[in-house]
Formats: structure tokens, sequence, C-alpha cells
């Protein structure tokens, strides 16, 4: 086959996407990157390479044999740590090293509890310190030499020089000149591109001039003789490696939260067998099933549910709230919270990578390496930034070799080298991941778990939320109220007793509220037959021969029954704030049964603050459209849309949307799902269902509604950073960079 170009000249560079596996992806033969959208193909030897830039596939045209050499391949061990990027989080490599995009310092995907030492880090700083040692006695050198006005140092004082500045320039910086190359091989342009040209040009050009000075030219030379370089040249090694220093430290305390957060699991637990003896076992032995003790202070080793005892847990490492929270045979506990003063024996339920905290753990860490759309500014200017740094230095030189003072060539080559090591693009670069980092890590200690950085993003802009009523601003745990036959020699607890057994094959809330509270009652309940469900409306079947129906007075219309007499007591019920079924027997109305959920005592303050921030908040409800009224009135709520089927809630939210809002939608059921898509933001109440949280950008553990006001202050408070953070990165190299090339020196010499 004939080999051709069918490049995709508008694609972008690669980019894994979120949730997609580098592995997955075909790789770049030349600088071995994960491609997902090529930006060209090319087909040599009847097999077709994907690259991620223009530059490696002429590259590969040039010499497909240079970097198709048969090489041995071992594939990592099962569990083998991944290393990635910050600011590229598509490069994952099975060793550490550095990005061939950045090239900085790859670091472990996985964060572990123990402090991990970083051979990065501790390599960096054996560096600094010894160049710094070493380039000291350069400045001193440096500054004899100015202050005492001395013609020239002699010329065994430049040997010396020689012998302090090589170790420093050659061994200390040899990482940037590794980096510079493999820039300059991958044709990713980056700040060691710009360090390794700056202060190699100088520290050569010094040796040239020490060794064999006859060959420099004339313009080069001052008038005490030849310049040398070699203090700036060790100067700028050495504050370069201080700066890989403070930057690995920062970068080492972002995931500080989020290793404070796994060392909140326990390392033991006390396990209870079938006789009752107790035992301390380490974590990773306990099944699910397993009966655990829980002592006075200890932490809660898995997720469970507390089958004897009483006590009260601090929950605050996963809500936020610092209030310990009561817990009763029945009630589940969370691993890693701190059990207070009483005694009780939990069900572990969920352990290992099931676990609440690990899943909070797991959906930080990939938040981290997400990235935010702002971080696409910062991408479009850091690709044209070292290009444009070269081209600044080459007209800096040209400018000062043609129009500058004696010696010409001289003040050029210091006024274009001071342009290279001026500039400094990793500003650019790290202004977001960094941001995002330590947000989402201080973000799940106050339990706002964030999926991914657009969210993080978009919720900074949020002007509606829109709210489920039921579990959302309700406590989703209803209870019966009452029931009130109408039907001639029908009481109560009849009425109670056949929709209770009706209700027996529902799965909805209110079901379970009905069939708790006949339970309550000793009411001996019967078996449903010929079950049947209609969606968002009610239920119908056969109880010991008569068809019984409960649902919506349209469900009833619909069946052809007539509610007319029980109207008014149905009006005055819903008045009350309690949600009111209908129940039909045989045909016949035969009264109506009343089911309260109780609004949740944080709603009000939360509702409260969230329209001191200037945002609307709307109630969607499948509820009838006067309780929804009554218990949005109690709470101030700004728009309520009543009797909204399960898949209308996302055409509400896209209705919200198309009028220019910004929309962020909170609920916890299933049926809230497609909304909580729709939305630009997603919030899952963390009390709610999995495939809730699965559908939302934001998770809030504590299942409060004022865990949505941390989330939109932790938003606020990131964005602003990374403004902070883009600004002054902008301010320094764009001020930096003219200043070296010596734009000042007209106006002040």
């Amino acid at each position: 086959m004939t080999e051709k170009d069918i490049s995709a000249t508008k694609a972008q560079p690669s980019c894994c996407s979120h949730g997609e596996h580098p592995d997955a992806l075909p790789k770049d033969p030349v600088c071995g990157m994960s491609v997902k959208n090529a930006a060209g193909t090319f087909i040599h030897g009847g097999t077709e390479y994907f690259f991620c830039s223009r530059g490696c596939l002429e590259k590969f045209k040039a010499n497909p044999a240079q970097y198709l050499k048969p090489a041995t391949v071992v594939e990592p061990p099962a569990g083998a740590a991944e290393y990635t990027c910050p600011m590229h989080p598509e490069i994952v490599r099975h060793r550490p090293g550095a990005c061939p995009i950045c090239g900085m310092a790859l670091e472990p995907k996985e964060i572990t509890g123990e402090a991990e030492v970083n051979p990065e880090l501790e390599d960096m700083q054996r560096r600094f310190w010894i160049s710094a040692v070493l380039t000291l006695p350069l400045l001193g050198l440096m500054l004899w030499e100015m202050l005492a006005g001395a013609p020239g140092l002699p010329a065994a004082m430049a040997w010396v020089q020689f012998a302090l500045a090589t170790p420093v320039v050659l061994w200390g910086g040899w990482p940037f000149f590794e980096r510079g190359w493999a820039s300059l091989r991958s044709g990713h342009l980056n700040m060691f591109t710009l360090i390794a040209l700056g202060t190699g040009v100088s520290y050569f050009f010094s040796v040239v001039a020490v060794i064999v000075p006859g060959v420099i030219p004339q313009a080069f030379r001052s008038h005490s003789g030849v310049p040398l370089y070699f203090e700036p040249a060790a100067a700028i090694t050495t504050l370069v490696l201080l700066g890989q220093v403070l930057e690995l430290r920062a970068r080492s305390r972002t995931s500080h939260a989020l290793r404070s957060l796994i060392g909140m699991a326990p390392k033991t637990a006390r396990a209870v067998d079938a006789s009752g003896a107790e035992r301390d076992i380490p974590v990773e032995h306990i099944h699910v099933g397993n009966l655990l003790r829980v002592r006075p202070g200890e932490k809660v080793p898995v997720d469970g549910t507390v089958i004897e005892g009483e006590s009260s847990v601090d929950e605050s490492m996963i809500t936020g709230e610092s209030i310990p929270v009561e817990k009763i045979p029945g009630a589940r506990v969370t691993g890693g919270t701190v059990n207070a003063a009483g005694s009780f024996v939990m069900k572990a339920e969920r352990v290992g990578r099931d676990m609440l905290l690990s899943q909070i753990v797991k959906l930080v860490s990939e938040a981290q390496r997400s990235r935010a759309p702002i971080q696409r500014v910062a991408d479009v200017v850091a690709s044209w930034f070292v290009p444009g740094v070269i081209a600044a230095a080459a007209i800096a030189f040209l400018a000062w070799a043609f129009w500058g003072p004696e010696p010409r060539l001289s003040h050029a080559f210091v006024a274009a080298v001071a342009v290279l090591i001026i500039a400094c693009p990793c500003a650019l670069g790290l202004a977001t991941p960094m941001s995002i980092m330590v947000g989402t890590g201080r973000g799940a200690r106050a339990g706002v778990l964030v999926r991914n950085a657009e969210a993080l993003e978009l919720l900074e802009k949020l002007n509606t939320l829109v709210v489920d009523k039921t579990g959302t601003v309700t406590e989703g745990k209803p209870k019966l109220v009452a029931g009130v036959p109408v039907a001639g020699g029908l009481d109560e607890d009849e009425l109670l007793r056949l929709a209770a057994s009706l209700e027996q094959a529902s799965e909805h809330p209110l079901a379970h509220a009905i069939i708790t509270g006949a339970a309550e009652r000793g009411l001996p309940l019967a078996k449903p037959e010929q079950f049947r469900s209609t969606a968002g409306k009610g239920v119908q079947g056969v109880i010991e021969g008569r068809h019984v129906a409960l649902g919506t007075s349209a469900f009833l219309h619909e069946l052809g029954i007539s509610v007319d007499g029980i109207g008014e007591r149905a009006t005055g019920l819903r008045a009350e704030g309690q949600t009111v079924l209908f129940a039909a027997i045989d045909g016949r109305a035969a009264g109506v049964i009343s089911v309260a959920d109780s609004i949740k005592k944080t709603a009000p303050e939360a509702i409260a603050a969230l329209h001191r921030q200037n945002i609307r908040i709307v109630m969607l409800s499948g509820d009838n459209r006067q309780t929804a009224q009554a218990v949005a009135k109690k709470l101030g709520i700004d728009e309520v849309e009543a009797e909204v089927l399960p898949g209308q809630k996302a055409e509400a939210v896209k209705k919200l949307q198309s009028g220019g809002q910004i929309v962020a939608m909170a609920g916890d059921g299933v049926n809230d799902a497609p909304a909580l898509a729709q939305a630009q933001v997603g919030i899952a109440m963390g009390t709610g269902t999995d495939i809730a949280m699965e559908s939302a950008g934001i998770t809030l553990v504590s299942g409060d509604l004022r865990g949505v006001l941390r989330a939109v202050r932790l938003s606020r408070a990131t964005m602003r950073n990374i403004r902070q953070n883009l600004f002054f990165a902008f301010i320094y190299n764009a001020l930096g960079v003219p200043i070296a090339a010596g734009i000042l020196y007209p106006f002040f010499g």
C-alpha cells in the first residue's frame, strides 16, 4: 500500500476524556502520548499511526524506522502504580519521570494514607543545596568586582569561576537540559527549553572564553576583555532548582487533604464472633456480614448498620457538621466517623473500595485531575508562549546588536539570555490545576464532593437552583397521618388495612409510610393480587376479592370514579402541607388517606442564605399543587412546579435554561437523574440513590441544602483564586519579558 497522509488538520491535539483510560487509546509513536483526537494520521507498512500534533506527524513521515524499532514490551503488573502530570492529565505512565509536554515531574494517580517519600523532591533538594554552596562564592566574586571597581578579575580567577560553575550547571542543572532536549525532540517546547537555552548558551560561551579566548569576536569584548557569564548561569540554575523544590513541596501539600481523609480510616476493628467472643483484626480482613463492636472514642471501621446498643457519632469528617448524630439499632454508620460515649455492635455492609470514604477519595482524586473550561485560556496562551519568547529573545538580540551601545554583541547576548530565562510558562499552566486540587480537597472535608472541575466552575455562575421536594426540602420519610372514610360501613382501620395491603407490592415512599402506619396500629394485611402501578398516578389491585385503587384524583377519574364528594376534605388537608391519596373500593370513592413529610430543620436557613447569594429557588414536585405550595410558602421558595411527572422534571429544567438561566438541580432519587444530567450542575443529596450521584457533578454527603451554599462559596473562592493566579502569571510574563529585553534602557539607561 502506498504511504499517504490522511491528516485531520482541524482536530485538536490529544486529550483523554474524563473516565476514558489512556491505555485504550492509540499511542503517538514519536512522543508516546495517548491520542484521542488525532491531529493527523499516516499509513506505513499497512499500519495506520495516529499523532497528537503536526510536529510529531512530520517527524514520523521523515524517518518512520527511527520510531518503529522493535522493543521488548513489559506489561505492568496488575495494580501497578500509575503516574500522571497535574497540568496534562492525559499523560499516564507506569513509572516516575517527566511529562513529555511540559517537562514537569509526574506524580502518582492514587494517593495512599502513608506519607510518601518524593524521590523527585529529594533529588532537587540535594542538587539545590550543593549548587547554592558553589554559587555563593561566584556571586561574591561578582560583587567584589562591581564594588571595588576592579578592571577585571585575574586570569586565574576565571578558572576558579569555571571550576565552581561547572558542577552547578552540568550536574545541578542536568535535569533541565534533559527535559529541554526532550522538548526539542518531541516538538513540545516548554519552560525547560528556555532554561536549557539560556543557561547553556551563557555557560558554554564562558567556557570558550576561558579555554580559547582568541576565537571570541571583538564585538563581544568589553574594555576589560572577554566578559564571562559563569555566575549568571550558575545563579539562574540554582534559582530554578529552588523554584522546583518549592513547586514540588506545594504540589505535595495539595494532596494533604486527600491523604488526611484516607488517614481517617482506622487500621483495626473489634470483631464479634458467633459465640460472642471479641478480638481485634485488621480492617482489611473485615467481610460483609461481620459483626463489629465500636467502643467509646473509637472510629467506625467500615460502613454498616447498628444492630445493638445506642450512641452518638461525630460525622463531621464527611458532612462538615459538628453536631454528633444519634445512632440507635437500624441506623446507618459510616467508616471513619468517630463514636462518642456509647458502645454499639454493627453489621458490616460495605468494606474496602465500596466504603463511602473510599468512594470520596476516588471521586476527589478524579476531580483534582479534571480540567476546568477556564484552563483552555491558559492552554492557548501556553501553546504560543515559548515560541513567542524565543522570537522575543531573537528580536532583542538583533535590536541590541544593531542599535545598542558598545560592545553591542555583548549587550545583545545578555538581553537575549535574560529574555529566555525570565519567562515562566509553567505559571500559566499551573494556575488552574493547583487551585482545583486545593479546592476539591477542601470541599471533601466539608462534605462537598466535586466530580469534575467543570461543575465547580459553572456553579460560580449559578442564578437558579431547582430542588426536588421529597428528600431534598423535606426529610424524605413520610408518615401516615390519618385515613378519612366516606363510604358507608367502612371505618378508618379497614380503609387503612385495605390500602396498606395493596401498597405492599409498591416501592414508593408513600407506600412505605402507609404500610408502616398500618403496622403500628396492629392491622393484619392481606396479599395483593392483580397489582398494577401507573407511574406518578397510583396503584390498583384485588384485596380479598375486592378491587382497590389508590392514587391521585386524576387517577381515579381515569378509572371512571368520581371523587367530588371528598374534595373539600382533601383541600383542607393539603392546605396543611399534607399529601392526600384518594382511595376507591369496588368502583366507588371510599375515602382519603393523608401522609405528611416533615420539612428538614435546616431547609429554611439554607434557602434564606441562598437568597442572600442572589439565587432563585424553584421547587419541583410530583405532589398536588396545593400541598406543594403550602410547603413552598413556609420556606419562602420563589416558584413551584407541582404535579410534575418523573419524565417531566428534565423538561422543566430545560425550560428554565431556555430563558438564559444557569441552573443547578438538587435531587436524591432515581426519578431526578434525568434532570440532574440536564442541569448545568447536578447536585445529588448523599442520602439518596447511587444513580442520582452518578448523574450529578456535585454530591452533598450530608443531604443537607446548606451543603449547596457551601458548594457555591467553594466554587466562587476557587474561581477567584484561579483568576488571581492567571492574572499574576500574565502580568509577570507581560512585564518581565520586555524588561529583560531592555525596553527600559532608552528611559533609564
